[in-house]
């Protein structure tokens, strides 16, 4: 198994912090990893994309164009990066700050509405937490248990507090894709 995921937004809307999870949770399942980040001077606000690979077998090059699975955070990481998506590959999109929707037909399509299900909980942080358990619903290329041991390895320890309501956030990711109909409502 190698699985090439590229996450892109804006800055601040946890996109590289998403990337280092799931990096750390394959470190954790004893496989190969990779996670390149990339963002402009500004940071919060700015845009923001990492690319991570997690894999069975030894990684060649973290250098791709191409992705397993894109995830857009926003129109403009929509824009940019649908293109870049392998045939037979995934789209998964924040489908709330989205206008302009995908148009590929040869991927699959997953719209999840994480800004809402991110209010629903009370914090708009978690609104990664639940992408990625979408992601990983879909995907299946890391456990959730692995998602929760690296979150206590990339969260500070004053975060820690945080940890429940992060594993709910995955848990309604999950909940979602398994559920397109109420994915992007």
């Amino acid at each position: 198994m190698k699985h090439e995921l590229l996450v892109a937004g804006f800055g601040g809307q946890g996109v590289l912090s998403l990337g280092m999870t799931l990096t750390y949770a394959g470190m954790v399942e004893g496989k190969e990893i990779s996670w390149m980040p990339s963002y402009g001077p500004e940071m919060r606000g700015g845009t923001a994309n990492c690319i991570v690979i997690v894999s069975d077998g030894k990684i060649s090059s973290p250098i791709t164009t191409m992705f397993d699975t894109v995830i857009a955070l926003n129109q403009p990481s929509m824009d940019k990066f649908e293109h870049a998506v392998r045939p037979g590959g995934l789209l998964v999109y924040e489908s709330t700050n989205i206008i302009t929707l995908p148009t590929r037909t040869d991927i699959h399509i997953l719209p999840i509405a994480a800004a809402v299900e991110a209010a629903k909980l009370k914090n708009p942080k978690t609104l990664n937490m639940i992408v990625l358990g979408a992601f990983l619903e879909r995907t299946h290329i890391v456990e959730i248990s692995g998602v929760m041991a690296a979150l206590k390895k990339v969260l500070p320890e004053r975060y820690h507090h945080l940890l429940p309501l992060n594993e709910q956030a995955l848990r309604r990711g999950m909940e979602l894709a398994a559920d397109p109909v109420s994915a992007a409502h």
